[in-house]
C-alpha cells in the first residue's frame, strides 16, 4: 500500500496566473465602480466610436454602390417598359380620339344638311358618294343611289352650304351629278341683295361670274343664289359669294370669282331634292324635263341680255 506522501508543491506558473487573474477581476470591479460613479467609459467609447466612423462607412460602400446600381437598373428597366406601355397606350386612344372626332364631324354636317332641309321643308333625300372626280376637265360625283331609289335625270344635288350640282347620268344602282365646277355647266343666278341676274359657270375646280355690265351694282362680299330661270334649279338656293371683281379683255364688263356655297370638295353624302311639281321643284317646273345642263343659263343670258354702258372705256 503506498504511503500518502501529501499535497503536491503549487507550481510558479500557476501561482502567477492566479495571481493575474485576481489582478483582472479587481480592475474590472474597479473599472465599473469608476464608470458607474463618473460616466468616463461611455466618453471614451464615443470617442472611439467617432473615430471608428469613416472606417465603418468605408468598409460598407462598395456594398452600398451594388445596391444603388442594382436599383436603378430595376428602376430603368421598369420605366422603360412602363413607357412603353403608355406610348402604346397614348397612340390607341389618339386612334380612337381621332375616328371619334371624325364622327363627330360627319355628324354635325349631316345634322346640318338635314337641318338646312327641314327649315326650307324641302323634300330630300341622302345619296352616299361612291366615287369622285376633280379633274379641272371632269368635276362629278358618283353616288350610291340610282333609278332603283327613286333618283331622275336633272334631281338637284345640295348639301348643308348650297347647290352641288344637278343629276346628268342615272343607272339602276349608281348616278352622277355634274358639280357646278365643270366647265361643261352653267347656272342662272342673282344678285341676293338686289336681285340682279348673273350667270355663274364653272372654270374647272372654281365658279366664275361673266359678261357683268359696268354699271351693275355689283359688290364684292354680295351673295349669289339661284334665280329659278329655265326651271331647272329652284329659286333662292346659295350659289356662292362673289371674292373678286375685275375687267375682262374688253374693258367693257366685269368678270367675278365666285367662293363656292357648297363644300364641294368633302363630304360623303349628299341631298336630292325630290321633284316635286306642286312646289315647282324638280326638273319639270317651269321648264323642258330635257333641258341640257347649259340650256337654263343660255335662258338666263338671254333674258338678262347684257350690253356695255355708254360710259363704259373702249379700247
Amino acid at each position: 500500500m503506498p504511503s500518502y506522501a501529501g499535497p503536491a508543491p503549487a507550481r510558479p506558473a500557476d501561482v502567477a496566473g492566479t495571481l493575474r487573474l485576481l489582478a483582472y477581476l479587481a480592475l474590472g470591479i474597479a473599472l465599473i465602480v469608476l464608470d458607474h460613479r463618473g460616466g468616463w467609459l461611455v466618453q471614451i467609447r464615443d470617442k472611439a466610436e467617432w473615430v471608428t466612423e469613416p472606417l465603418r462607412w468605408l468598409a460598407g460602400l462598395p456594398g452600398r454602390i451594388g445596391n444603388t446600381v442594382h436599383d436603378d437598373a430595376a428602376t430603368r428597366t421598369r420605366l422603360a417598359e412602363d413607357n412603353r406601355v403608355l406610348r402604346n397606350a397614348l397612340l390607341i386612344s389618339g386612334a380612337r380620339l381621332a375616328r371619334l372626332q371624325s364622327a363627330a364631324n360627319e355628324n354635325a354636317r349631316l345634322r346640318g344638311m338635314l337641318g338646312a332641309a327641314e327649315r326650307g321643308e324641302l323634300d330630300v333625300q341622302l345619296a352616299p358618294i361612291l366615287n369622285i372626280d376633280l379633274d379641272p376637265t371632269r368635276q362629278r360625283l358618283v353616288l350610291g343611289a340610282g333609278s332603283g331609289s327613286g333618283v331622275r335625270l336633272g334631281q338637284v344635288a345640295i348639301d348643308a352650304g348650297g347647290v352641288l350640282g344637278q343629276i346628268i347620268d342615272v343607272k339602276p344602282l349608281t348616278s352622277t351629278v355634274l358639280l357646278l365646277t365643270d366647265p361643261d355647266h352653267a347656272i342662272p343666278a342673282a344678285l341676293a341683295r338686289n336681285g340682279v341676274r348673273l350667270v355663274v359657270y364653272g372654270r374647272g375646280g372654281r365658279l366664275e361670274l361673266a359678261n357683268i355690265p359696268m354699271s351693275s351694282d355689283v359688290k364684292v362680299g354680295d351673295s349669289v343664289v339661284t334665280s329659278g330661270l329655265g326651271g331647272r334649279f329652284p329659286a333662292g338656293f346659295p350659289v356662292g359669294t362673289i371674292a373678286a371683281l375685275r375687267p375682262d379683255d374688253s374693258r367693257a364688263f366685269l368678270v367675278g370669282d365666285l367662293e363656292p356655297a357648297a363644300q364641294l370638295d368633302r363630304g360623303r353624302e349628299v341631298l336630292l331634292l325630290r321633284v316635286n311639281e306642286s312646289r315647282g321643284l324638280g326638273p319639270g317646273a317651269g321648264g323642258s324635263k330635257g333641258a341640257t345642263p347649259t340650256e337654263s343659263a343660255s335662258q338666263a343670258s338671254t333674258s338678262q341680255s347684257p350690253a356695255p354702258s355708254p360710259q363704259a372705256p373702249t379700247r
